[in-house]
């Protein structure tokens, strides 16, 4: 049983930040990833939905909007934490112990890439 002791600073962990990241990507993930299949591997496909419709041209009318940049680098972000947590998780799983590595690899690489996108999109 612990006791409070008020002379002691409690321990600061990074644990909600990583965690509303990771539930907070799983969540754009999980709603986004089935409506762009839809688009983009039966609709546009099958003759549903116009191929011009996501034309380059297109694409890069609606990402000159600064709003919309900023919404596809949200989405992006999130969407890169959320991966970074579930495949740091997934090789602790799969019995690699060294979770510092795992941090310093899946978390970094987040990192590194969250930059480069920002740089390409904002």
């Amino acid at each position: 049983m612990s006791t409070y002791d008020p002379n002691v600073a409690p321990k600061v962990s990074n644990k909600p930040i990583i965690w509303s990241l990771f539930a907070a990507g799983g969540t754009v993930t999980a709603l986004l990833t089935p409506v762009l299949v839809l688009l983009f591997a039966l609709a546009v496909p099958l003759g549903i939905l116009p191929a011009e419709m996501f034309s380059y041209a297109r694409m890069e009318s609606l990402l000159a909007s600064p709003l919309i940049r900023l919404v596809v680098f949200g989405i992006l972000f999130l969407s890169l934490w959320h991966t970074a947590h579930r495949m740091r998780i997934t090789v602790h799983d799969f019995g690699l112990r060294s979770d510092g590595a795992a941090v310093f690899v899946f978390y970094g690489l987040a990192a590194i890439a969250t930059i480069v996108l920002a740089v390409a999109l904002i």
